[in-house]
């Protein structure tokens, strides 16, 4: 059995890279407002305070960004999940406990960059689906991984949908009605509280311990709703198998008109899926339980999954023509350094907004915060150039990789 070693620079694809480095800015757009202001606001949609340029630009970012870019980096999460098994087995290996290994380094990492930098992470979610990944579904074939990846991903959305046909049922008797009355009074006032205690955390007043204790228990709050949202992660997981098991994602060549589809279809339909989302239900409302709410947000979760796909299909595509393959090869390193960068994104904005760093907490307009990311994706993509160029890996890879093959990685190019 040939040694498991991390993946040579020669031995990497091109457009799961360019793909990487593609989903970041999507990242930082979907979490700027989470950076500049009370994390939870970020979550609600278009913000009903906001008026004229910053209206419009947040309502752009719901439709076209939020949750469509977690969803592509969730995707190749999964699709690096079946490349290292892949590449494991065709060693003589079957790669389990190797890659049970990086779960648990990831975890780490995960939970020392939500409890000591953001509570927004999504690292430890990543982990613990890639645990239920790994134990359910290691050896599930590209015929059915995405059939399984669609009906996990919207069980989110039909348990939302059961809850309304709940709160409905209860409107017919009095007693009911006026508990889940009650019940939703309370969603809208913790949520208040919360964001309440955000602002008090990480604005200008807030001190890096008063933050560490807010993050905690924002990050215990969205942990509590894993059982929600993890099917949705762990269904783009499986999607992201099925697509590198086929060979679509390693030889698109191949399967060029499965991607067309993708972007045609998923532009067709996801679309005005998300203008019809956007338009019945621009707020979301943690105490409305109806069918309005729970239908809106089912029909984004959908049009999500659409244009994300859509994305993707339209970079792969992209990167068959040799004049968009030399441009947008420029991602590829900034990819190759995905959690690096990530970390880094965090990093950078919580010591710009925070209090307890420069304190610009709620002064960035968010009209402004597009060319805020511009700005500062363009210097990771420089700076991930500039550090490939003399290092095999990333910081944070090479930490990840030491630790997961329990071996110390070399890491000054020759």
């Amino acid at each position: 059995m040939e040694p498991l070693v991390p993946t040579r620079s020669a031995d990497r694809a091109l457009q799961l890279d360019v793909l990487r480095g593609f989903a970041l800015i999507g990242i930082l757009l979907m979490n700027i407002e989470g950076f500049v202001g009370p994390l939870n606001i970020s979550l609600l949609g278009l913000n009903p305070e906001l008026s004229g340029a910053d209206r419009w630009v947040d309502a752009l970012i719901y439709v076209l960004v939020q949750g469509k870019f977690y969803t592509l980096f969730s995707l190749l999460f999964g699709a690096g999940f079946a490349l290292i098994l892949q590449r494991a087995e065709a060693r003589g290996s079957g790669g389990g406990w190797l890659y049970l290994r990086r779960l648990l380094v990831l975890l780490g990492i995960g939970l020392v960059h939500a409890l000591w930098i953001w509570a927004g992470d999504i690292l430890v979610s990543y982990a613990l689906t890639g645990m239920l990944l790994l134990l359910f579904f290691r050896r599930t074939p590209a015929s059915r991984a995405p059939k399984w990846g669609i009906a996990l991903y919207l069980v989110p959305s039909a348990l939302f949908l059961l809850l309304s046909c709940f709160a409905w049922l209860a409107s017919f008797d009095p007693a009911s009605a006026e508990a889940f009355a009650q019940g939703s009074a309370e969603a809208r006032a913790d949520f208040a509280e919360v964001v309440a205690a955000q602002r008090a955390a990480y604005g200008p007043e807030g001190s890096f311990a008063a933050a560490t204790a807010q993050r905690i228990s924002d990050t215990g709050d969205f942990l509590g709703y894993f059982m929600f949202f993890g099917p949705q992660v762990l269904g783009m997981f499986l999607i992201g198998v099925g697509l590198i098991r086929s060979g679509a994602l390693l030889e698109p060549a191949d399967h060029l008109p499965l991607f067309r589809n993708l972007r045609l279809y998923g532009f067709l339909l996801g679309l005005p899926a998300a203008i019809l989302s956007f338009w019945q239900v621009p707020t979301m409302d943690w105490g409305r339980m109806d069918f309005e709410a729970t239908g809106a947000a089912a029909l984004m979760a959908v049009a999500s999954l659409l244009l994300c796909l859509a994305y993707l299909s339209s970079i792969v595509l992209a990167l068959q023509q040799p004049v968009w393959r030399e441009r947008l090869a420029v991602l590829a390193p900034a990819g190759q350094m995905a959690l690096t960068n990530y970390l880094m994104q965090s990093l950078i904005c919580v010591g710009l907004f925070y209090g307890y760093g420069l304190g610009y907490f709620e002064q960035l307009p968010r009209a402004w915060q597009p060319l805020f990311v511009l700005a500062l994706f363009a210097a990771q993509v420089a700076l991930s150039h500039w550090w490939l160029a003399r290092f095999r890996f990333g910081p944070a890879e090479w930490l990840w990789r030491t630790l997961t093959y329990l071996r110390w990685q070399p890491m000054l190019r020759r």
